[in-house]
């Protein structure tokens, strides 16, 4: 089989693509790989292998649709990470979400369509349902993103669904729950805490901590968007939840703890626009359906991935940042 990923060199796709070329997921010990990444501030070709014999990198930018059509022909799949992800910039900068998130969707689409390229997993976020204050969203609750990253996906989402009405091309969406794990890039809540920490600066915590999200280790994830490559069904939406809720204070309570940091680093900071209070997924249609399970507890997954950082001081900021939001789902 052949593979293309779009995002390939950013935290979760490359998590997918190396986990992929090591053997991780059965099936796929002989694919062959295309990754396509714009290596923009969040990507990093030293995410991927240096040099693998079934790995093919090529820069460039999912809106170029010539380039598409020249890339697609020959290849089984598309896995589309590609995406514009941390809410806080989404609110300076709301064109660059609604450009590579919405017309950077339909434009790998229409390339699918014209190339005969016919399965596409299209991974979005929980946070096109909103907040929620009690309970857990199934995939047939209304969106209603309050920020224009969450806004954006939400209309990915969208598109992916008109292509596969439309035009019957095999999409399947996955809705993912906040990401942590290594590689990810340090200006999200927990890379940027942890590398804050173990260098003795002071970490920003929005309003009163109390805002909830699920968290998911990447490579739970990852092996959930194989489960929908493999298994999943065309016009199909999957939910991929870590089943960990745990408000930023508690976050940050336990990041001081694996650091051995000082408390007197948390730095109260105002509030951010429209912070949406909770975020939770019903994952059992992809549990029944597929099979799927997250297998890395919690508390075992944040301290290999602060050990992992701690090992790793060449991808800690060069400089603090001011303040991180919980979104934790960088592509």
């Amino acid at each position: 089989m052949k593979i293309l990923v779009t995002g390939g060199a950013g935290f979760i796709g490359s998590h997918y693509v190396r986990t992929l070329l090591d053997g991780g997921y059965a099936g796929h010990e002989f694919s062959q790989v295309t990754v396509l990444d714009a290596l923009t501030y969040a990507g990093n070709p030293g995410n991927l292998p240096a040099a693998h014999p079934r790995l093919r990198f090529v820069q460039g930018d999912i809106c170029d649709l010539p380039l598409l059509l020249d890339l697609l022909p020959g290849h089984d799949a598309v896995v589309h990470f590609a995406a514009e992800s941390h809410v806080d910039r989404s609110l300076r900068s709301a064109g660059d979400f609604f450009r590579t998130n919405v017309l950077g969707t339909q434009t790998l689409l229409e390339a699918c369509l014209r190339t005969g390229v016919h399965k596409v997993v299209h991974v979005s976020t929980d946070e096109v349902y909103g907040s929620l204050a009690e309970g857990s969203w199934t995939e047939e609750w209304p969106l209603l993103p309050n920020s224009p990253y969450a806004a954006s996906k939400a209309g990915s989402d969208l598109v992916a669904r008109s292509y596969w009405r439309t035009h019957g091309l095999d999409v399947s969406v996955t809705r993912c729950s906040n990401n942590y794990g290594p590689y990810q890039h340090p200006e999200k809540l927990i890379p940027l805490f942890t590398t804050n920490l173990l260098r003795g600066l002071p970490v920003p915590l929005y309003g009163d901590g109390r805002n909830i999200r699920e968290w998911l280790h990447v490579d739970d994830h990852c092996r959930a968007v194989q489960l929908v490559l493999d298994k999943g069904r065309a016009g199909e939406i999957y939910n991929v939840g870590g089943g960990n809720e745990r408000t930023n204070a508690e976050i940050t309570d336990r990041l001081l703890a694996l650091t051995g940091a000082d408390r007197s680093l948390v730095r109260r900071v105002p509030d951010r626009k429209g912070h949406d209070l909770r975020y939770s997924l019903d994952e059992s249609k992809i549990a029944d359906e597929l099979g799927y399970a997250p297998r890395i507890g919690f508390d075992e997954g944040l301290a290999q991935t602060v050990a992992w950082y701690r090992r790793h001081p060449d991808r800690w900021p060069t400089a603090p940042a001011a303040a991180a939001g919980p979104n934790g789902k960088a592509a």
